[in-house]
């Protein structure tokens, strides 16, 4: 039967991460497949080798991140950087680093996992180029205004509140809020509030002591104390619990806060952003949400336009859109027929900007050679709702081939009317009014 050690290296060989592991001295003790591959280096090479000796990485010579997690026990993530491959190439790599322990809990080494962002990087490159403000794409009159928003409180230090249907940008927002403000140089901490359990996100924001739950096997740092001195991005923040709210306000008026089982309070100066797609007056009303929350942290109000409103940013995004994702999936796809582009533009998008990405990515990945992206490359929804068009005031072939449509989209459906009302997104009694006045019985 295999030891632990050889099922852990099994275990850490089967992940698409690099893995590096370094003894006190800093000489490397182990280094996966995805490191290997991705360095170019053997683990024969290296092993017992000083990790800055081989990797003569750029964090080697001022910043170790083995070091800082060895001297402060703080585990770091979702640093950007760049390591040396065997072929003296430097490579972009986004890592995260934590110390290694024995059985005893005394701390034996470090490890850092990785994985290469060249492409990342390469797309990042393209959102720059097209992007019309701080990577976010749009030119409409409302975008603009929310824009020279962000510019006039980029001094202030005041807490703000993103509202807007879900896949507006309230990230993106919060990314150039940051990147404006005065402090655009500190740390930025992200959380989404929604995703962590209730009874977890405690933990998640304010740390906890060792021992003061069940799997709290080492004393941990939270996210507010990550983030002191920065700022915090709470998304989702109209889902916590009432108790959590009550928690984030004390942090707001006091700036203060405990560790889960522990009495030490502990002090944090973080700015927050927080965003939501609920109406919180309404969560208000119901009981569901704190009103001196809402006005602690809607300070400065900001209210991203749905898609279906700013329809003049449509074309601009679906040709940013083309750009990334025929990068990324190697497709040389120019733009966008007219047809196709029309249902785009008039498409409600439910999903927003977000739908719109999705939709844009389904149709470069089912091209094939085309030069430019056709209605049978959208998404199948889209392309049935192509089917049901207005007809006043068009030419009778027009209306021939709109009853051509309309009969394949009732035959796909059986001549289910209610079915095809619903793909359609309208009701019955519309559709039985089109039916007839094509003369379809």
């Amino acid at each position: 039967m295999p030891n632990n050690d050889s099922r852990t290296d099994v275990i850490l060989n089967s992940i698409a991460e690099g893995v590096i592991t370094v003894d006190k001295e800093f000489k490397i003790t182990f280094i996966n497949e995805a490191a290997e591959k991705l360095t170019g280096f053997k683990r024969e090479q290296v092993i017992g080798q000083f990790c800055k000796g081989v990797f003569k990485s750029e964090f080697c010579l001022s910043n170790c991140p083995i070091a800082q997690v060895l001297k402060n026990g703080n585990s770091i993530f979702d640093l950007d950087t760049s390591i040396n491959c065997v072929n003296t190439q430097s490579i972009p790599i986004r890592l995260n680093a934590a110390v290694l322990k024995d059985e005893n809990n005394i701390p034996t080494g470090g490890v850092i996992t990785f994985r290469d962002i060249s492409l990342f990087k390469q797309v990042e490159d393209i959102i720059k180029a097209e992007s019309q403000f701080h990577g976010i794409v749009g030119k409409n009159k409302a975008m603009k205004e929310i824009y020279q928003l962000i510019m006039e409180i980029s001094d202030s230090d005041a807490h703000v509140l993103i509202t807007g249907e879900t896949g507006t940008g309230k990230e993106l927002i919060a990314n150039a809020i940051q990147a404006t403000s005065k402090r655009k140089n500190e740390k930025f901490v992200k959380i989404n509030c929604s995703v962590i359990p209730h009874n977890l996100l405690a933990s998640e924001l304010f740390g906890h002591a060792k021992g003061s739950f069940t799997d709290a096997k080492s004393d941990r740092i939270g996210r507010f104390e990550l983030a002191n001195n920065g700022t915090i991005f709470l998304d989702e923040i109209g889902e916590m619990t009432l108790q959590m709210q009550t928690q984030i306000l004390r942090v707001i008026q006091e700036g203060t806060f405990e560790r889960l089982g522990e009495s030490i309070t502990r002090k944090t100066d973080v700015r927050i952003i927080a965003a939501t797609n609920i109406n919180l007056e309404e969560a208000i009303s119901e009981g569901k949400f704190r009103r001196d929350l809402f006005y602690r942290l809607s300070v400065l109000p900001i209210e991203l336009p749905p898609l279906r409103k700013r329809k003049d940013d449509i074309p601009l995004l679906i040709d940013y859109f083309i750009k990334k994702f025929g990068f990324v999936y190697k497709k040389n796809i120019e733009g966008i027929e007219d047809k196709a582009l029309d249902l785009l533009v008039n498409w409600q998008w439910s999903g927003n900007v977000r739908e719109l990405e999705n939709s844009i990515e389904y149709a470069i990945i089912k091209s094939k050679n085309e030069k430019n992206l056709t209605v049978q490359n959208l998404p199948v929804r889209i392309r049935e709702k192509a089917s049901f068009v207005k007809i006043n005031g068009k030419s009778s072939n027009h209306i021939e081939q709109n009853s051509v449509n309309l009969i394949e989209l009732l035959n796909t459906h059986k001549w289910n009317k209610t079915k095809v009302a619903e793909v359609l997104g309208v009701d019955r009694s519309t559709l039985w009014r089109r039916l007839k006045s094509l003369g379809i019985e």
